[in-house]
């Protein structure tokens, strides 16, 4: 699936949004980047969910904010929902194709949201 740039006609690929995603967690220092591949899974609510996590509130906050910026800056895509900023213990990003969780730790622990797509494909990234 590709995603159509907003400003212009230039495309963007699945694939491309997911390397700036992972660039733009990496930029603010995120931990535990996973990526969980669900595209041969039936009734999905996404091709691909990336997960990470901050070491603080502050940390999520400005993860999800980097994560907003740089694909905007870089693809001129702006997230369809992004949801749980206030709280900043678990921020969701929608690209519709590819969601982003990103976690404070504890929260991380308590979902589980891995365990719950335990039969989606899974890619590791190391901390930088």
């Amino acid at each position: 699936m590709n995603l159509k740039r907003q400003s212009s006609a230039q495309i963007i690929t699945d694939r491309n949004l997911e390397n700036l995603i992972i660039d733009a967690i990496r930029d603010i220092k995120g931990k535990r980047i996973t990526k969980l591949d669900l595209g041969e899974i039936e009734d999905t609510p996404a091709d691909c969910f990336i997960i990470c996590e901050g070491e603080s509130n502050t940390q999520v906050k400005a993860i999800a904010d980097n994560i907003s910026r740089s694909v905007w800056e870089n693809s001129g895509l702006k997230p369809s929902h992004v949801e749980g900023a206030m709280a900043a213990r678990w921020i969701l990003v929608d690209y519709f194709s590819t969601i982003v969780h990103v976690f404070h730790p504890e929260t991380r622990a308590f979902y589980e949201i891995e365990d719950l797509w335990s039969d989606a494909k899974v890619t590791y990234y190391e901390n930088l």
